[in-house]
């Protein structure tokens, strides 16, 4: 029990607390600026691209921060640094500032944060070129999940701490395997809707 206790933490219930809240919020948002008859597929895309949007830029912004001009996490104060004290526990490149992780976290936020509410005023909008760039914005953050693992991998997983629950299946596990899943169907999900459009299209221009 007392092990339990030392490895979850005050850091690590108000780390999944901040997330949860996150996600509230985004759920919030689709029922506030989406119509009733949104398809469900609309719904659930909003609610990932308005939580992933704000993940970047307050999460993964906080981080940046901390980590750029001579800064890195290890050794800066504050409420969002210990938090990401508490994820480099599992991952130690994060408390480091590895340059890897940050040239990523550089695209991520301001690249890939952008691209989330710029999509999300599309969804808004129902205009169907977003799924154009839902397509880009999943493509770069499973290219991003890659780019961030793979090395580490291939190096034998020197930074990774997998020795308890809480650092493996959700810091490592969890954390990460989302930004592979949901940006997959949103792919599927994507693609099924241009190439019927194109497939359309070029039906109508025969028969024309």
């Amino acid at each position: 029990m007392s092990n339990a206790s030392q490895i979850f933490t005050a850091t690590s219930a108000y780390s999944l607390a901040f997330v949860t809240l996150v996600g509230v919020a985004a759920y919030a948002s689709s029922k506030a600026l989406l119509p009733r008859n949104a398809r469900w597929q609309d719904r659930v895309t909003f609610v990932w691209l308005a939580f992933d949007g704000i993940i970047h830029f307050s999460l993964e912004g906080s981080f940046l921060y901390y980590s750029m001009f001579g800064r890195q996490v290890n050794t800066s104060p504050g409420p969002m640094a210990q938090m990401w004290r508490e994820y480099a526990l599992a991952d130690a490149r994060w408390g480091t500032a590895d340059p890897t992780i940050v040239s990523l976290e550089i695209l991520t936020v301001f690249g890939i944060g952008s691209m989330c509410f710029y999509v999300l005023k599309q969804l808004v909008q129902n205009d169907p070129a977003r799924h154009y760039w839902i397509i880009v914005l999943s493509t770069s953050e499973i290219y991003g999940g890659w780019m961030t693992f793979c090395p580490e991998w291939l190096t034998g997983s020197p930074s990774l701490d997998t020795s308890n629950a809480l650092y493996l299946w959700v810091y490592l596990v969890f954390m990460n395997v989302i930004w592979v899943f949901i940006p997959l169907w949103l792919m599927v999900d994507s693609y099924t809707h241009i190439a019927s459009s194109l497939r359309s299209a070029q039906a109508n221009a025969k028969i024309s």
